[in-house]
């Protein structure tokens, strides 16, 4: 909305920082406060710029900038800020005329996002969006050649070859993030709660498939970096069915990096040769339920 008496504040959440703008008539009473005394956020950064007619103050900060703080909902990225208008005295150094206020801001960003294969296409892409202001993570879920150096070009297996799955999100200037894929789903429709279905990925980033006898399916470890999650999967086809076609969905999340990870948040492969399950980081408890199935 326009800045105006009735929205004398507005905020726009971008991918990497927040625009406010402030309207001087900050109490709709046609009495224009002074631009240095308004403040964004704990460490009271300044404004960028004023209007040419300077009624109109505009602060932009990055995401985690001027003391904002984050809270990670299990849905949403929460940044929290404040716009703060502390008066000084004008003219009579004795007396002021206008009220301090202060008005919280908070910008959401949807945490997780569904990816869709598109048959395995090598390019993958989001397969809803949502229809918000709000700018969204931009997750993403590609084929890779052997080497895991580029997208591989050809979307066709035969048995017994290995699938390298390779996920990623764009962190922009967030917080640093840490990737991880809660679930991935075999189908022969692009409706991953469709009948066969096969879920090689579940229970909050365990890959159940490297559990049977005859796989190499693995997570790899050490990750290339804290936004990027890499895994293999043995080639297979529904039995019963002579369709050459899989869809594979992964639902994608991401937790802060510099949190420990946890039963929701954790990447688990089957060790064969130990008969343990081994996360790709944190300790191996995390991973206990894999076995058991009872993961929250």
């Amino acid at each position: 909305q326009a800045a105006a008496p009735l929205h004398p504040v507005t905020v726009q959440c971008q991918e990497a920082q927040v625009v406010v703008t402030v309207h001087r008539d900050l109490f709709g009473t046609g009495r224009l406060v002074k631009a240095a005394d308004l403040t964004l956020g704990s460490a009271a950064c300044l404004p960028v710029a004023q209007s040419a007619a300077e009624t109109i103050v505009t602060f932009v900060a990055g995401l985690h900038e001027c003391g904002s703080t984050l809270q990670m909902t299990p849905d949403s990225l929460i940044y929290r800020t404040s716009l703060s208008y502390k008066p000084t005295p004008s003219g009579n150094l004795v007396i002021i005329r206008t009220n301090a206020a202060v008005v919280p801001i908070e910008c959401h960003y949807p945490r997780k996002s569904n990816v869709s294969s598109n048959a395995v296409q090598p390019t993958w892409a989001p397969f809803y969006s949502t229809l918000s202001a709000e700018e969204k993570l931009m997750f993403s879920l590609r084929l890779m050649n052997d080497d895991w150096s580029t997208e591989r070009l050809s979307n066709g297996f035969q048995l017994g070859e290995s699938l390298r799955l390779q996920a990623d999100v764009a962190s922009g200037d967030h917080v640093p993030l840490r990737l991880f894929v809660d679930d991935c789903v075999a189908t022969l429709s692009p409706d991953r709660n469709s009948s066969p279905r096969y879920a090689f990925i579940d229970l909050s980033g365990c890959l159940v498939d490297g559990r049977s006898d005859d796989t190499t399916s693995v997570f790899i470890s050490p990750r290339p970096r804290q936004e990027r999650l890499q895994f293999m999967v043995d080639a297979f086809k529904f039995a019963g069915d002579d369709r050459n076609l899989i869809y594979i969905t992964c639902h994608l999340k991401v937790s802060p990096a510099d949190q420990a990870p946890n039963s929701l948040n954790k990447a688990c492969s089957f060790n064969k040769a130990s008969s343990l399950w081994a996360p790709v980081e944190g300790t191996g408890d995390i991973c206990s339920c894999c076995e058991t199935g009872n993961c929250p």
